[in-house]
This record gives C-alpha cells, sequence and structure tokens, in this order.
C-alpha cells in the first residue's frame, strides 16, 4: 500500500514539503491551524513569494484542473490522524521575545495535537529546527507504539522547491533498535527519488540531526562574518575586499561561495538560529565553545551601522532634508522575505535621522509596507530614485545589476552617487555613466 503523507504547518517549509511531497507521488494532506492560510493554499496560491511553488501546487491541489489531484489541506487533527502514515512536523520556532532563545511552543503545540490523534504504527519526522535535545523529549510526548524520527530541512529561500526535490543531503535522526531501523526504512521510501539521484541520505542519532542544521547555519554565518570583518580592515588599509576574496577563493579548502563583503545576512534563518545555538550552548555547560559566534553576530549588525555612515558621509554629515533611495528591501534576492532585513533596518535608521527614504523592491514591497509603514516606496526603480540625493543598492536583485541603465537612472538622480551595499554591481559600468560609485571594503576610486 502507497504511503500516505501529512504535513503540520504549511508555511514557507511546510507548503513546499508538501507540494513537493506530492510532486514525489505521494496523497499528502497539510494541516494549519490557520483557515485563511488553508483556503488560500487549496486554491493553489500561497502567502508567501517563492519560485515555483505555486506552479507545483497548481500540478497537486485537488480541485484545480488539469492537477493530480493528490494534495488536499485541512483544519483538522482528527482528519490528519486518520489519513497519515508519515506525518512531517514543519512548524515554526522563532526568536523568543527579549531572549536569544528559540520558542518551542508552536512545536510543541503540535506533538500536543498529534498525539491524540496518530495512529499505532505510524511515523512522526521533525523537520522543525529545535534546540538540541528537543527530540528525545518531544518523543516522549508522543503514544508508545509510534515512532519518532528527526530530519531536518535545508532549504534556501529562492530555491526551496528546488532543494525539496533535490536536496545535497539527507539527514535522518532515528533511535537505535527495531523502531529506529522502521522509521529509516519508511524514510528511504519517502526520499526513494533524490537518493536514485545521487543524493546522500545520512542516518544519525536525534543530537547530531538536531545539531546539522544550526552548525550548518552557524558556519554559513561565519563565512560572511569573515569576509564583512576582513572589508573593514581593507577600508583602514586600502584594499580591496572584491579581489581579496576572489583570491582566497580560488584556495578549494575555503571556496568563493559567501565570501561577498556587504550589509551583512538577515531573514528568519541565520539571525535567529545561531543566537538560540549560543543560548542551547548556555543551557548545556557549553556556552565557551560557541562565544565567537557573539562576535560574528556583533560584526553583522556592525555593517549595517557602516552602512548607514558611510551614506551620512556621502551626503556631506547629516541626513535631515536629504532624499535617500533605497533599492531592496527583502534580506535576500528571489524572496518576499523582509524579516530582519538588514536593507530595511539601514532604511529604517536613516528615516529616524532625518532622511526622506523611498525604497523599491519587486517582490518584497507589502511585507515592507507592512514592517515600517513610515517608508516612503515606489513602484518602480526610476520612480524611487528621482531627485534622490543618493541611492543605495541594498538587495541584490538580478533587476538592479542588470536591468537597469545606469546612464538614464543619471539623468533623473539630483546627484549621482551609488552606494553599493552588496558589492554585486559592476563598478565601471557605474562610473563610466557618470557615478559615483562606492561599496563598502572597496577603493572609492
Amino acid at each position: 500500500m502507497a504511503l500516505k503523507i501529512t504535513v503540520i504547518g504549511t508555511g514557507y517549509l511546510g507548503a513546499t514539503h508538501a507540494a513537493a511531497m506530492a510532486e514525489l507521488g505521494f496523497e499528502v494532506l497539510g494541516l494549519d491551524v490557520v483557515p485563511e492560510k488553508i483556503e488560500l493554499l487549496a486554491s493553489g496560491r500561497v502567502p508567501m513569494y517563492e519560485p515555483g511553488l505555486e506552479e507545483l501546487l497548481a500540478r497537486h491541489v485537488e480541485g484545480i484542473e488539469g492537477s493530480s489531484g493528490r494534495l488536499r489541506f485541512t483544519t483538522s487533527w482528527e482528519e490528519v490522524g486518520a489519513f497519515g502514515d508519515v506525518h512531517f512536523v514543519c512548524v515554526n520556532t522563532p526568536q523568543k521575545h527579549g531572549e536569544y532563545a528559540c520558542d518551542m511552543s508552536y512545536v510543541d503545540a503540535a506533538f500536543s495535537s498529534l498525539s491524540g490523534v496518530v495512529r499505532e504504527g505510524a511515523l512522526v519526522v521533525g523537520k522543525s529546527t529545535v534546540p538540541v535535545g528537543s527530540a528525545q523529549r518531544l518523543a516522549g510526548l508522543l503514544p508508545e507504539g509510534v515512532e519518532l524520527a528527526w530530519n531536518p530541512e535545508f532549504l534556501r529561500e529562492g530555491f526551496a522547491v528546488q532543494d525539496t526535490l533535490h536536496p545535497d543531503r539527507i539527514v535522518v535522526g532515528v533511535t537505535e533498535g527495531a523502531g529506529g531501523e522502521r522509521a529509516e526504512k519508511l524514510l528511504r521510501t519517502v526520499y526513494a527519488v533524490p537518493v536514485a539521484e545521487g543524493s546522500p541520505f545520512v542516518v544519525t542519532d536525534y543530537p547530531t540531526a538536531e545539531l546539522v542544521k544550526t552548525s550548518a547555519n552557524s558556519f554559513l554565518a561565519t563565512k560572511i562574518s569573515f569576509i564583512n570583518a576582513m572589508a573593514e580592515v581593507c577600508e583602514a588599509a586600502g584594499g580591496d575586499v572584491a579581489k581579496l576574496a576572489e583570491a582566497i577563493g580560488h584556495d578549494e579548502r575555503i571556496g568563493n561561495k559567501f565570501l561577498r563583503a556587504g550589509i551583512g545576512f538577515g531573514g528568519g534563518c541565520l539571525p535567529k538560529d545561531i543566537r538560540a545555538f549560543m543560548a542551547r550552548a548556555g543551557e548545556l555547560g557549553a556556552d565557551q565553545a560557541l562565544t565567537f559566534l557573539r562576535e560574528i553576530d556583533s560584526i553583522n549588525m556592525r555593517r549595517r551601522a557602516s552602512m548607514v555612515e558611510m551614506a551620512r558621509e556621502a551626503l556631506g554629515g547629516g541626513f535631515l532634508g536629504k532624499r535617500v533611495a533605497v533599492l531592496g528591501a527583502t534580506f535576500k534576492p528571489d524572496s518576499d522575505d523582509v524579516r530582519d532585513s538588514p536593507a530595511l533596518n539601514v532604511a529604517g535608521q536613516i528615516h529616524l535621522q532625518g532622511g526622506q527614504v523611498t525604497v523599491y523592491d519587486p517582490k518584497g514591497m507589502a511585507n515592507a509596507r507592512r514592517l515600517f509603514p513610515t517608508l516612503g516606496y515606489a513602484d518602480s526603480v526610476a520612480e524611487a530614485v528621482r531627485g534622490a540625493d543618493v541611492v543605495l543598492h541594498l538587495t541584490e536583485w538580478r533587476e538592479f545589476r542588470d536591468a537597469v541603465d545606469p546612464a538614464e537612472l543619471a539623468e533623473l538622480v539630483s546627484s549621482p552617487v551609488i552606494l553599493d551595499g552588496r558589492n554585486a554591481l559592476d563598478p565601471q559600468r557605474w562610473r563610466e555613466a557618470g557615478w559615483s560609485y562606492r561599496a563598502m571594503g572597496r577603493p572609492r576610486a
């Protein structure tokens, strides 16, 4: 009999996972406690921007013409319990207000509700990013005869569909003994297609599986903050951080990914995860092992302040009465996510200090308006820069790099000054069009 899969929590992770499981050929039932979200997904639409996700949903959501009909959504726990052989828990674990630790209340609530309806012999699979030690505790909430596995997610916003269907690794944490062996076998069945394509399938214990995601994000955050620290040194010494990154990136032990200096990382994962990791290490008595992450976090936040100061200097020492155009609102391109966005943080700081800030972003405008309603917003790059005394490039959308004509924009601004907070634009192209170009960690000319 073919496995039936449920996905509990239909946010960014859950909606993507549910659609991908249907794409892999399984009957899937997604659950959320927010009826409006379920109604939206049931119509084949998603509450966020993620390339390819709506198209994937439309291929499988029941009731949409031409779909496979393998994917449905519900708010009923009883329906989920009766339906599922494998239950994926994909709910959010945000940072606690005023603390570094993550908020486990949504995960705990999901496990408590599921435990009352899950069938004996079913497998529960945790995908949420949780503090190490959580899986063992959560297993105790499930009834006898129900096994728990931990299967962390490694999605990159903008590439979530690809990362789910063609993962670079599949990590599965299970218990020792027959229960763990059965869990591994079931998950090998679930992921049979990507495994056959060559995705590594790594089997570990619970703690190791829980540590993989936070360890990976901590390493990436470290690499980003390292090159940003080098940018600070380059600015002091007159070096070029872009050439420095190119040179060290040729070393195969280092590699060139995540070595672009700029205003740093943001979003709903990296900042939250490294802080929660530090908090959990402290609870375990291993806080000294992760003290370096405090400096990583500090470097990252410092880069935002550095961009504000760079803009102040470009405007002659103050923002009052000056028009500032900000290109980008999301924390990264190919996403509408503005959570902990460095771009919006910089825009907000400048606004609070008297600047007249106008923001344009290809996909993040609605979310940015909700978060920062007092900023100005434009419907195009041209509208955003019109009359600007300085232009800040803060999210590296392809539109800003490839589709914008610097010469045309130079005719619209009050002063052709651009500050590249992502080191993603071509300095020569902008300078030849008459712009004063400056980027973090690079020579002024």
